[in-house]
């Protein structure tokens, strides 16, 4: 059940059988990991083409030891692509390699067992919201003149209106002039305080202040 359909010599009807599945399973995965996520339709065409264009690669050294060197070639492509892209994208793409590389090689069984589970984990942890933080949490970035002196001048602010802050970066902008301060903070309610951005305005001299959804610091 678990072995390749694959005969020797390959016909005509198992060839076409698995460049039909290439294509479904790449449509798949394609609309599971866009579910509830913003993708680019550059992205979610090239994540429904990678298994058959994998599977046509594998299936052409199919036997041989060329075959290893093109696993290896395949799983390159995730190097280059023009964007680094988000950890789920490039999960995506994993997925879609991993799909093309089972159905070049003839085995349409394990192919789809791995579709149908991937799939189902995925769509759960992401109905779940899992590993999502809580809507409260945003990214404060203050700007205030250089000459200020940052250190605990917000804190009874956040105190007053978060139940968790902290200061993550410094940095110095428009030619050294101003300092621009990035905070995560956690707000006591999902809803952005007004009072909260104006009292920030008082200190930091009227200067911008910018509330952005909660982003990793460093992207994988």
């Amino acid at each position: 059940m678990l072995n390749s359909i694959f005969s020797s010599p390959v016909t005509l009807m198992q060839f076409a059988l698995i460049i039909g599945l290439s294509m479904v399973y790449g449509i798949v995965i394609s609309l599971v990991f866009s579910y509830k996520s913003r993708h680019s339709a550059g992205f979610a065409l090239t994540v429904a083409l990678l298994p058959l264009c994998v599977a046509v690669v594998i299936f052409m050294v199919n036997g041989n030891v060329g075959t290893g060197i093109a696993v290896a070639g395949a799983f390159t492509l995730v190097r280059f692509r023009s964007a680094p892209g988000s950890a789920k994208e490039i999960s995506a793409i994993f997925t879609a390699m991993a799909v093309g590389l089972a159905l070049g090689m003839g085995y349409a069984t394990i192919a789809t067992i791995f579709l149908v589970i991937v799939s189902c984990f995925t769509l759960l942890l992401t109905t779940l919201d899992f590993g999502e933080l809580n809507k409260a949490t945003k990214n404060v970035k203050i700007t205030l003149p250089e000459s200020f002196s940052y250190e605990g001048l917000f804190d009874d602010i956040f105190k007053k209106y978060t139940s968790k802050y902290n200061l993550y970066a410094v940095k110095t902008t428009n030619m050294g002039t101003l300092l621009e301060l990035s905070y995560d903070v956690t707000f006591k309610n999902r809803n952005i305080p007004q009072k909260f951005i104006n009292e920030i305005r008082v200190r930091n001299g009227n200067l911008t202040v910018t509330i952005s959804n909660f982003s990793e610091h460093e992207s994988l």
